[in-house]
């Protein structure tokens, strides 16, 4: 088992390790598996690319990230410029739907609502302004609303986890409850973490997927 320093070592190593991150001062504390981000970045970008790199990390359970985007004046820029900016984005972009999404910017930090049918929809979508410039957060209020209406079986999410390597031999329950996907149990790591609730997403006529998995690096099905 790690010890708290290092963890915290392995967590600054892996932020220093991306090229994105090699000059950001990012501040990093854990204790029992629980690291927290802080410090300044200036883009929004090297915000997800900070929390991503830490959640590849074994060890890390829970991650806290409060990291702060201030834009330098060089990219700073209103509103109005930055809505202009992602109207465009959403226009270059033949998987995302326009006309169902409203943006709201209020001091660089973006509202998106609105609806699609699949959660890759609503993940295109946002993943297509992190690199736009004055965006300092990003609030996903996008909901899913799927057209379809077949009835969601329990067995066919628990067939695409076993013929996922990631996940198949990982200790995950799940329940349905009418369009609601419900994950529990442990795995060890927050990749298969991710991946499960990525696998429930893909199910026809899931509108939310509740992740309860417990991350527990040391944890083994089989022991």
């Amino acid at each position: 088992m790690k010890t708290n320093a290092e963890l915290q070592k392995n967590v600054q190593d892996a932020i220093k390790w991306e090229p994105l991150l090699h000059s950001a001062e990012i501040g990093v504390t854990a204790k029992d598996g629980v690291v927290s981000l802080t410090g300044e970045v200036d883009h929004y970008a090297k915000k997800i690319e900070a929390e991503n790199a830490a959640k590849k990390v074994v060890g890390v359970k829970v991650l806290i990230e409060n990291i702060i985007v201030k834009s330098p004046d060089s990219l700073s820029k209103t509103d109005n410029e930055i809505a202009h900016e992602i109207l465009e984005a959403f226009k270059s972009n033949a998987f995302i739907s326009e006309n169902m999404i409203k943006v709201i910017v209020e001091n660089g930090q973006v509202t998106l609502e609105g609806e699609v049918q699949w959660d890759y929809e609503r993940e295109i979508t946002k993943n297509a302004i992190h690199y736009l410039p004055g965006v300092k957060a990003i609030i996903n209020h996008i909901k899913i609303k799927s057209e379809i209406i077949d009835a969601i079986k329990q067995m066919d999410i628990e067939n695409a986890m076993k013929m996922n390597w990631v996940v198949y031999n990982s200790d995950i329950h799940i329940k349905v409850t009418s369009t609601t996907v419900t994950l529990t149990g442990t795995v060890n790591s927050w990749h298969q973490k991710d991946e499960a609730e990525r696998i429930a997403w893909k199910t026809p006529g899931i509108q939310h997927v509740d992740n309860g998995l417990f991350v527990d690096y040391e944890y083994s099905k089989n022991s």
